[in-house]
């Protein structure tokens, strides 16, 4: 099947044309006709397999006929990240350029007068984050009371960064009458309750299993027995070792981020640094550079996991194993994009053993194997019982032999009377122990005995059945209970008591 099989029209064929597609990959191929006849959709399919093409191409036709008016969008998109939504934007310029809509790109760490702005002049699509949008519409610059279309892309990434409650307050502000489309690489239970909310009779269409890997990405894993250093170690002998073109080192913390750079800038590696803490002129600037290819290498966190779309991306290190496996997927989904060729290599040191293992899980096959030159490797699962940090124990000394009990686990008795100084008590075949002999301690001064208090008169006092004798018993009441009543006193027992 071509392009012109689909149904899209002549402007949109003819920017397809020169961004050099001919042939839709299988989501587009099934996604686009129901996008075009109106109908909710439900999207799940492998990263990399073109998804933002399969609702902007439509979309570009479907606003073709009509007008946008100030501060009310006609079209609204919801990404997770920055990154996304520029790419998205990007989308819209390549395909959209035969046709008159105008955009507006709603992120933070960018200008918002300038956005403010643009929605002024009218957008026909709006490609927003939901922080940035609840901002401007909390401040009265935007009305959703025209939003015929939405989409929200990587509904998975939503749940995971938390935006679940945003885009549930965004959606409450939208027409009931609408079309809504959502994407993802994967589709967890919460995202599919979710879509259920807000679409209404959806199509759902999946063209591969959920949450699997490109066929185009070779796989390969490094098991490195040793610590972080010789993890990095080994990743500067395999991009020496690799033909790397240009390659994403992922972390799992911006920190490490750091770190990792700076260990590659001083072993004179051309490589760049990029993470959410990062101003966005910042973040902007070092993926365009990377783009162009002034960095071989781009050291980042899972800000840059999902939808960036880098056509020249040879090679994904996992520097650190992903704590999500669905995580994996989308990490080397940046490599092996739109039918090209791409390889992504996995270190993995002891204590990550656990969270190898759902990935291998989610994958349904294991990882292959490589090592890397002067990199001991280790076998097995992992050693630790938590997956990651052993159980502190305390430590025997040499002279003290198995079994003997320590501080934890000695009697409060015995323990006191060690402290003391006394000797552990011998007995022999079943004989009385005796206590040792003591040693000599430091004196200590003697408490004096508290004076005792003049007695009081005995029908005043009050007493519980235990203090009183048998001669205080009144004999007229022989059913009361001889034992203590606990913490509660009878009312009958507190009655002033006959003197003898």
């Amino acid at each position: 099947m071509k392009f012109t099989d689909l149904g899209l029209s002549p402007e949109v064929l003819k920017a397809v044309d020169e961004a050099g597609y001919t042939k839709p990959t299988p989501i587009q191929e099934k996604a686009i006709p129901y996008v075009l006849m109106g109908r909710d959709l439900l999207g799940c399919a492998q990263t990399g397999t073109g998804k933002t093409a399969s609702f902007t191409l439509p979309m570009i036709d479907i606003l073709a006929s009509g007008r946008a008016r100030a501060r009310m969008p006609r079209s609204l998109i919801l990404e997770p990240t920055r990154e996304l939504a520029a790419q998205v934007a990007e989308s819209f310029e390549v395909y959209g350029k035969y046709n008159a809509l105008s955009k507006a790109l709603l992120i933070g760490g960018s200008s918002i007068t300038e956005q403010e702005r643009k929605l002024e002049r009218g957008v026909d699509v709006l490609i927003a984050t939901p922080g940035r949008l609840l901002d401007l519409f909390e401040r009265g610059r935007i009305l959703l009371a025209g939003v015929k279309i939405l989409v929200i892309d990587e509904s998975d990434r939503m749940l995971d960064m938390g935006f679940i409650p945003d885009v549930e307050r965004i959606v409450g502000l939208l027409p009931k009458i609408r079309q809504t489309m959502f994407f993802s690489a994967t589709m967890p239970p919460e995202i599919r309750l979710l879509a259920d909310a807000f679409l209404m009779n959806p199509k759902e269409v999946a063209v591969d299993p959920p949450s699997s890997a490109a066929d185009t990405v070779v796989q390969s894993l490094v098991k490195i027995a040793g610590e972080r250093k010789d993890k990095r170690a080994a990743l500067r002998a395999l991009v020496r070792a690799e033909a790397v073109k240009s390659a994403l080192v992922f972390c799992n913390r911006k920190r490490d981020v750091d770190i990792l750079f700076r260990s590659l800038k001083k072993h004179d590696f051309s490589v760049a640094a990029l993470h959410g803490d990062m101003a966005q002129p910042v973040r902007t600037d070092t993926l365009a550079r990377f783009k162009n290819g002034e960095f071989q290498l781009l050291v980042c966190s899972d800000v840059a996991a999902r939808g960036l779309d880098l056509p020249e991306m040879s090679h994904v290190f996992n520097f650190d194993v992903p704590i999500h496996a669905e995580d994996y997927v989308h990490r080397i989904g940046r490599t092996g994009r739109a039918g090209r060729a791409g390889r992504s290599i996995t270190l993995a040191l002891p204590e990550e053993a656990r969270a190898l293992a759902a990935i291998v899980g989610l994958l349904g096959h294991p990882i292959p194997e490589m090592t890397a030159d002067g990199v001991a490797g280790w076998t097995g699962g992992d050693p630790s019982p938590r997956g990651g940090r052993r159980r502190r124990t305390r430590k025997r000394t040499s002279d003290q032999p198995r079994g003997t009990p320590t501080a934890r686990n000695v009697a409060p008795e015995t323990a006191q009377s060690r402290s003391a100084g006394t000797q552990a008590p011998e007995s022999r075949n079943g004989a009385d122990r005796r206590p040792a002999k003591t040693a000599p301690t430091r004196a200590e001064p003697r408490r004096a005995e508290p004076a005792r208090a003049a007695p009081k008169e005995p029908a005043l006092r009050e007493r519980t059945p235990v203090e009183r004798t048998p001669k205080e018993r009144p004999a007229a009441a022989p059913s009361r209970p001889s034992e203590p009543f606990g913490e509660h006193t009878p009312a009958f027992l507190l009655r002033p008591v006959d003197p003898v």
